[in-house]
């Protein structure tokens, strides 16, 4: 690549840019867990489009559908109309998915992205009940349209609305006070009484590990106090998937085994299956009540997504399989974590399944590890409300070998960095 073209980005593309500024290379192909930059040299993908690419990049059996597709005019583009590939998709959603679980939702098709989804959700849960405040909690992220925007706790997001934004209280979520402090009976003394100044809501949102918010999770049983909360309180339950679901904490749901059953459901990222564009919400049929269009997206029928979905679904999720797999690669990254952990005092693993990272107390130290890592061939990323937790955020499907090859370098990054920061203390 020249280097003009190297150039045009910091000509031309926005401030706003983000992930590049922290991982300064050009990509030219992807394959699995590995990314290749102009100069040829290769890479270990921790990152995965932040959990956008759950199943690798160019998965073969999804790319030659996809393909297949195009070379045969196969549509790509139909607003809402009734199209073969939307017809495949949702019956095998229905089948392995949804039937498996004992799940009635409808599927609703939003705009592409994560945020649309929740934006709908959170209308919808107000035109059900009639009410108009949405509980969320602290270190949520669930995007930044308006809407969802209010939901999300993180400050310098927030500050980027240019207004105040409003419809939501937020409570602390599960740990926030402490280990010892059971969040809930906050929210339920608040609910209960009258003069607590919260308005009733429409809905309680969550997410069971907060991606951007640090890899919090939340344990079942705070889960399932705050759906019984919300149930009891007129509230509809909104789990919002879009980072934790789709395998990357273990399940296809994040919120199996904890014994509840939400109303509404968000989903994005890696739901396509290929990194295409696309989100659903998914309803519980009783609160299936917009009217035609009262939510839309020019494009929600995003036919490529369709395909390359219906074969991530079929591919993966017929059977248990890959879900024992994920859990072997689980356990490896906590091993792995829990030795990242003990070389900074003080430093705590978190999250869980195939989300899981390490607050190593300074978003300094965390980001002086990610970039060590990108020197010695992995991309890696940092979350939290500081950035504070080196996360790992790897392809499911990543191969045993690849996976203890990065996560080899990202113990041996660690070790460069504190020694560097150990030197320059003496």
């Amino acid at each position: 690549m020249t280097s003009d073209n190297i150039t045009v980005f910091a000509r031309r593309e926005s401030e706003a840019r983000s992930y590049c500024r922290g991982i300064p290379a050009t990509f030219t192909s992807a394959k699995g867990s590995k990314m290749t930059d102009s100069d040829g040299k290769s890479y270990i993908d921790f990152l995965a489009g932040c959990s956008s690419l759950n199943y690798g990049h160019n998965d073969p059996d999804m790319k030659a559908a996809l393909v297949d597709h195009i070379a045969g005019d196969g549509l790509a583009h139909a607003l809402d109309l009734h199209t073969d590939v939307k017809a495949d998709f949702l019956g095998a959603f229905e089948e392995h998915v949804l039937k498996p679980r004992g799940m009635d939702h409808r599927v609703m098709f939003t705009g592409p992205t994560g945020a649309n989804a929740v934006e709908a959700a959170m209308k919808l849960a107000r035109k059900v009940t009639g009410r108009t405040n949405i509980i969320a909690f602290t270190n949520g992220f669930h995007g930044v349209t308006l809407g969802a925007l209010a939901a999300t706790g993180n400050s310098y997001h927030r500050g980027g609305a240019g207004i105040t934004l409003n419809g939501v209280t937020r409570m602390p979520f599960d740990g926030y006070m402490g280990e010892s402090y059971d969040t809930t009976e906050l929210l339920e003394k608040m609910l209960t009484d009258a003069s607590s100044g919260m308005d009733k809501p429409a809905a309680i949102i969550l997410e069971t590990v907060q991606g951007e918010g640090g890899l919090n999770a939340a344990s079942p049983e705070w889960v399932r106090r705050v759906a019984d909360l919300a149930k009891e309180h007129g509230a509809l339950l909104i789990v919002d998937d879009i980072q934790a679901g789709c395998g990357r904490t273990g399940t296809f749901f994040s919120f199996e085994g904890m014994g509840i059953e939400p109303d509404i459901i968000t989903m994005a990222k890696s739901i396509s299956g290929f990194g295409l564009p696309m989100a659903l919400t998914l309803i519980r049929p009783q609160h299936d009540v917009f009217g035609p269009a009262e939510h839309n997206g020019t494009f929600r029928g995003n036919t490529h997504a369709f395909l390359t979905a219906k074969v991530a679904i079929e591919k993966f999720w017929a059977d248990d399989k890959f879900q024992q797999d994920i859990a072997v690669k689980s356990l490896m990254l906590t091993t792995a974590l829990e030795e990242l952990a003990g070389m900074v005092e003080g430093a705590r693993l978190k999250g869980r399944g195939l989300m899981q990272g390490v607050d190593v107390g300074s978003g300094e130290l965390a980001s002086e590890i990610c970039k060590r890592a990108f020197t010695k061939g992995l991309i890696i990323e940092t979350s939290g409300p500081n950035d504070e937790v080196v996360k790992v955020l790897a392809p499911l499907t990543t191969p045993e070998a690849t996976f203890r090859k990065g996560l080899n370098i990202l113990l041996d990054s660690a070790r460069d960095v504190l020694v560097k920061t150990k030197i320059a203390a003496e």
